[in-house]
C-alpha cells in the first residue's frame, strides 16, 4: 500500500511539473477522438492528450488495456509486448518494443499498470509508469526510462464512457523532429481508431472483471 501511495504521489508532481506552464493546443479533432498537445520542459517530445467516448463497459474496456499479449493489434507501432509480472488482477507489469522508422533505432520500456475505481463516482484510473531496469536492456534497442501514462475512464449514460488518456514521455537518444511530430499526432489517432475496432472483438464482449464495477 505504501509503495503504491508514493508511486502515486511521483505520477501526480511529474503530471504537474510537466504541464504547468502552457495549455493544451488542439492538434486533432476526426471521427470523435480529439488530441491535443503542449510541450514538456527540456524533453524533446510533447505531451499528449487524447479525449473521446466509447459506447462500451468499463469492464471491456479495462480488460483491452490490460489485454497485454493482443496489444499489438491496437497501440501504434507496437512491436512485442509481453507480461513481465503479474501483482494481482489489477496490477502488472509489461515490457514492450516500439517499432520506430529508420533512421531512428527502436525504443523498449517496462510499465507498471495499476487499475483503481473510484466506488463512489465509479471513476477509472491506470496509472502506468515507466520503470526502468526490470528488464535487462537490449543491444540496438534504446531503453525509454522516464516516461508517465495515465487513463482517466469516467461513465456516462447509455454504456457509454468519456475516455481520457495523458502522456508524457521523454523517448531518450537521437530522434528526428520529423519523427516527434508523427508519434505525437499520427500516433495516438490511430491508437485510438484502432482501439475502437479492437474494442469490438467478441471475445471482449461480456467480459466482467471482480475490481471494476461496470
Amino acid at each position: 500500500m505504501f509503495k503504491r501511495i508514493l508511486v502515486t504521489v511521483y505520477l501526480a508532481l511529474a503530471f504537474a511539473t510537466c504541464f504547468a506552464q502552457e495549455a493544451w493546443k488542439p492538434a486533432v479533432d476526426k471521427e470523435g477522438i480529439r488530441i491535443y498537445t503542449r510541450h514538456i520542459p527540456n524533453s524533446k517530445l510533447k505531451a499528449i492528450k487524447v479525449e473521446c467516448e466509447l459506447k462500451v463497459r468499463a469492464s471491456q474496456l479495462v480488460r483491452v488495456i490490460m489485454d497485454i499479449e493482443h496489444s499489438e493489434g491496437w497501440v501504434y507501432h507496437s512491436k512485442n509486448a509481453y507480461v513481465v509480472k503479474q501483482v494481482s488482477p489489477s496490477e502488472l507489469y509489461y515490457y514492450s518494443e516500439v517499432s520506430v522508422p529508420w533512421p531512428a533505432q527502436n525504443r523498449d520500456y517496462i510499465s507498471h499498470i495499476m487499475v483503481s475505481q473510484d466506488p463512489k463516482t465509479k471513476v477509472i484510473t491506470i496509472d502506468a509508469p515507466c520503470i526502468a531496469d526490470m528488464v535487462p536492456a537490449k543491444p540496438g534497442i534504446v531503453r525509454i526510462s522516464n516516461s508517465a501514462g495515465k487513463w482517466t475512464i469516467a461513465p456516462l449514460n447509455n454504456n457509454t464512457l468519456k475516455v481520457e488518456y495523458q502522456l508524457a514521455v521523454d523517448p531518450a537518444g537521437s530522434i528526428p523532429a520529423w519523427l516527434v511530430n508523427l508519434f505525437a499526432t499520427d500516433g495516438p489517432l490511430k491508437t485510438f481508431e484502432r482501439l475502437k475496432l479492437h474494442l469490438q472483438k467478441p471475445e471482449y464482449k461480456n467480459v466482467k472483471l471482480a475490481f471494476i464495477e461496470d
